[in-house]
């Protein structure tokens, strides 16, 4: 038997589909989008005092006139669904694509529609708070429109950094190769930078988007705490690891004897993601730390 004819060679590695929620979201963002861009009028509509350049946006994009001063909360939702360009929803759509499954897989279909339209729509209040107390001067008005999924998936990014902070991600640009806690806490600064470069200097182009970086914290705020309290959205046990003592150890009083070491285990959710990598991608896909979570696991006291 050649060795093109063994089993492990001729076995090819395929992506897992796509979940249903996050398929969903790809399919309505781009068919809004090209609705909304067959049906767009260059010079816009005026409506209350507000331009739109769609018809979608003039009933979708949130701002703080519609959606609070008269009533209209849907917005709240249906801005995460609107684009202002192709660049705009190719590089949300990317984001969706990327962390959306992983979020998923970990929430459940029916509690990550819930935790990815909750993200959206606190970064439109975080976005609505900070404007209100004067810290967007670029967008300092309540008519200021406010509209993309940039929200959600700065949720998405901070659920992935909290699954599995490790993984890790690498960049086209620049080409480098970052950890999930790395590439969080590189968009939040620059989020948080380009806040604070809008209020000191509010004319500088580089800062004109304060307004939207507003959205993307408020998303990531909002992430961070449906993840640290999962059981707000019915998940049983938040994403933490647990440091779970020796079994020679667990019935001794305190102070009698004290253990030597401790057991650091690694979270449902990473072993799980491990156990996904090897029916994908086969058992030599796995790296060396990821061999050694798999052997922890394995041995873990039921």
């Amino acid at each position: 038997m050649g060795f093109a004819d063994r089993d492990y060679q001729a076995r090819q590695v395929t992506r897992p589909a796509l979940p249903p929620v996050t398929k969903a979201l790809l399919i309505a963002n781009v068919v809004v989008f090209l609705l909304d861009f067959v049906f767009r009028s260059e010079r816009g509509l005026l409506v209350d005092g507000i331009a739109m350049t769609g018809p979608f946006e003039q009933y979708g994009a949130f701002n703080v006139s519609q959606a609070f001063l008269h009533g209209q909360l849907w917005r709240l939702v249906t801005f995460q669904f609107l684009h202002f360009s192709l660049g705009h929803i190719f590089f949300n759509m990317i984001g969706v694509y990327v962390f959306a499954p992983w979020v998923e897989r970990w929430w459940g279909s029916k509690s990550f529609a819930a935790y990815y339209l909750l993200c959206g729509a606190a970064g439109a209040v975080f976005f609505s708070l900070l404007m209100s107390i004067g810290l967007l001067p670029n967008a300092n008005s309540v008519q200021s429109n406010l509209v993309g999924a940039s929200a959600g998936v700065f949720g998405l990014l901070f659920a992935v950094y909290r699954i599995a902070p490790g993984a890790r991600v690498a960049l086209l640009i620049p080409p480098v190769t970052l950890t999930m806690r790395q590439l969080a806490l590189v968009f939040a600064g620059l989020a948080m930078l380009t806040i604070l470069g809008g209020l000191i200097f509010p004319n500088a182009s580089w800062f004109a988007n304060s307004g939207g970086e507003a959205g993307h914290l408020g998303g990531a705020l909002m992430g961070l705490l449906l993840m640290r309290f999962p059981g707000v959205l019915g998940k049983g046990t938040a994403v933490r690891e647990k440091v779970i003592r020796p079994r020679q150890f667990r019935h001794r009083r305190a102070g009698k004897i004290r253990p030597r070491t401790e057991v650091d285990l690694h979270s449902e959710s990473e072993v799980d993601r491990i156990l996904e990598k090897v029916s994908s991608e086969g058992i030599g896909s796995l790296t060396e730390e990821e061999r050694a979570i798999l052997q922890e696991a394995s041995q873990r006291p039921r």
